[in-house]
């Protein structure tokens, strides 16, 4: 089961706006909003809430496809997120996740006995490609009791 597989299948939120995990590496996490007239606001574009929880959904999927090795020992935890609503989102929108250290440093700090904390940076685009927000999610890998 692919980490987008596993957040859609435990995560009900997920499967609630029928995001689509199109492409899900440690490297990068891609994820698409359909475009869904239950999820539209005022101006008949994607909620901000929906956005925010499409980018959270990028950032989870990118954590687990990255960390899913250390689910044995620690728990991979959201702490904090910050959003930008550049422009107007219209129809579908993808979130792109990318990690904002190193896999291998964060492990070693999980080695030594550590909390790590590590971002994780998505742009949300609209089908012409205009970053319509950007958000950081702060995530930790909390040690397991």
């Amino acid at each position: 089961m692919s980490a987008g597989e596993l957040l859609a299948a435990t995560v009900p939120m997920a499967r609630t706006l029928n995001l689509d995990f199109v492409e899900t590496t440690p490297e990068r996490a891609v994820v698409r909003l359909p475009d869904q007239s239950d999820f539209h606001n005022h101006v008949g574009g994607p909620h901000a809430g929906a956005m925010f929880t499409l980018a959270e959904s990028a950032s989870g999927a990118i954590v687990i496809a990255a960390f899913g090795d250390q689910m044995t020992r620690a728990v991979p935890l959201a702490v904090r997120a910050e959003i930008d609503y550049k422009k107007l989102a219209m129809g579908d929108v993808t979130a792109t996740a990318t990690l904002g250290r190193p896999v291998a440093d964060v492990v070693a700090e999980l080695d030594a006995g550590e909390r790590p904390e590590f971002p994780v940076h998505i742009a949300i685009r609209r089908a012409d490609e205009a970053v319509t927000g950007e958000m950081t999610v702060v995530w930790t890998l909390r040690p397991n009791s």
